[in-house]
């Protein structure tokens, strides 16, 4: 591949803080580039030390003011920042599709998924009562509250530059917390819109500020003493790694990590939808989602001919194309070095010796040719024991692995070092319920190939794919930005004084 070319002036991406755009002379900077040519489109701003001490003295000194509104007016708030993305909505997602590379349905898709966490949270009022029990013993009331931790930040990864933030700032700033968003450098700017609508919709200057960054700039923020709670989504060994290093300093951390999630299909089910289901589970956005389908499991021989000749026919209608193309299924991936790696694993299959029934290498664009673009890949005959198995790919890569039985499947499922999501494909309720039941796997889908929870219910993985007690959004999202509060009460009533105690107090 030629290098890409860079254009002589380029839009710049600044940190966002306290309400503005915060500029320094002379930062760090990285380059931003276009997956459908291959060039540079922008550069972004890489936070020092300085820059993030500017941004948590900003939160710090906005939070309490904030805290302090009750819960219905932090509310309208967030309800009109809802209002203010429902009317931006196309043109936040040709912004995030511009920088990532995903279609314009699926910007929106990414968009609106984030939105409906915005909307579950301006029930906030609702979400933080306590609760309360009178008489508890003589005279004694005791009632629980939940107030904000402070200060919190958000890493986020690049395959979501809306959805992800959207679904930690909402919680966290619906709490009453002050929110720092450190979003992935390689697709910016989105987080920087959301920031300037939250501001737009009433949000006072420093309750939300945008610091961009690199693996530096992450660190400091684990180790700032003023930020109480980081919630993180990116790859495991660094999601393991950010686990760590700020449990070690004391902050609640939540760490999602990556994925290789399955689809079981049976032999009884509705292969047509199945093969649908899979094809756009498999390779909407690329691949590039920690809840995409890149492990199918046909459980039985005849169910593996015929789900592998359904799925060469399907893969092959698919139409790779720029993002902006409207009849395309899914556009480039977000980087040239993506790419490679990708290429790559494909590579490693075959050495491994799975059969690579479609190879997507060497596709090329007309007129996108520098696009970082490549065809949809199939392999068949995957073993457990093989790397391209155990690791996550994440990228437009269908692996098939065979099975003779329902429990072979879901052992596979269970004993996988990621614990994501998985489906299963069948009209046998007792067989959906068992598997539901028994899999060791955090997000179950029957019948359904994403099963992403709605926003009332949280998201979350198990094993390698989440390091933390508490998930995503929903309860455990209000909860993890929070902190319980339990009030004991009694109040006196005159007369004679009680003895001294020196026991435990007891109910009796």
């Amino acid at each position: 591949m030629n290098a890409p070319e860079t254009v002589t002036s380029l839009r710049t991406v600044e940190h966002f803080i306290h309400g503005r755009d915060f500029r320094i002379a002379a930062p760090r900077r990285a380059e931003v580039y276009d997956p459908n040519t291959g060039n540079v489109q922008a550069q972004v701003a890489l936070a020092s030390a300085t820059e993030i001490d500017r941004a948590v003295q900003s939160a710090v000194d906005a939070q309490p003011a904030w805290a302090a509104l009750n819960p219905q007016r932090r509310a309208r708030v967030l309800f009109t920042f809802k209002q203010h993305i429902e009317r931006d909505m196309d043109a936040l997602a040709a912004q995030l599709s511009a920088e990532h590379g995903k279609v314009h349905a699926d910007a929106r898709g990414d968009i609106q998924r984030g939105l409906e966490v915005i909307e579950f949270v301006c029930g906030i009022p609702h979400l933080l009562k306590g609760e309360y029990t009178q008489g508890a013993g003589s005279g004694i009331d005791v009632y629980s509250m939940r107030q904000p931790l402070g200060v919190v930040a958000g890493v986020t990864p690049f395959n979501f530059p809306a959805m992800i933030p959207l679904w930690m700032m909402g919680p966290a700033l619906a709490a009453g917390n002050a929110f720092i968003l450190k979003p992935s450098e390689r697709d910016p700017s989105t987080a920087n819109r959301l920031a300037e609508l939250l501001i737009e919709a009433g949000l006072p200057p420093g309750v939300m500020n945008v610091v961009h960054g690199d693996k530096d700039c992450v660190e400091t923020l684990l180790r700032h003493p003023l930020i109480k709670a980081v919630s993180f989504v990116g790859s495991s060994d660094i999601a393991q790694s950010v686990y760590q290093q700020a449990a070690a300093t004391g902050k609640r951390v939540q760490a999602m990590g990556g994925a290789k999630n399955h689809g079981i299909v049976m032999p009884d089910a509705d292969l047509d939808q199945a093969v649908a289901d899979i094809v756009g589970a498999a390779f909407g956005s690329a691949g590039e989602r920690c809840m995409a389908l890149p492990v199918v499991v046909p459980v039985g021989d005849a169910t593996a001919v015929q789900l592998r000749e359904r799925l060469v026919h399907a893969i092959k209608a698919l139409k790779v194309g720029v993002s902006t193309d409207p009849a395309a299924h899914f556009g480039p991936v977000v980087t040239a070095a993506h790419k490679a790696r990708i290429e790559n694993y494909i590579r490693i299959g075959v050495e491994e010796g799975a059969e690579l029934v479609l190879d997507g290498r060497g596709f090329a664009l007309r007129g996108h040719e520098r696009g970082f673009f490549l065809g949809p890949s199939l392999f068949d005959h995957v073993k457990p024991a093989m790397r391209t198995y155990q690791e996550e790919i994440f990228g437009p890569v269908l692996q098939i692995v065979r099975a003779q039985s329902l429990e072979e499947a879901l052992q596979l499922a269970s004993r996988h070092p990621y614990g994501n999501g998985v489906a299963i494909f069948t009209r046998d309720g007792d067989a959906a319920r068992e598997f539901a039941d028994r899999v060791e796997v955090g997000m179950v889908g029957i019948n359904v190939p994403i099963p992403v929870p709605v926003a009332y219910h949280s998201f979350g993985g198990w094993k390698r794919s989440g390091f933390g007690d508490l998930n995503q959004y929903g309860m455990d999202g209000v909860r993890f930005f929070t902190r319980a509060k339990i009030v004991t009460q009694r109040w006196p009533r005159g007369g004679p004084v009680a003895d001294q105690s020196f026991v435990i107090p007891t109910l009796r």
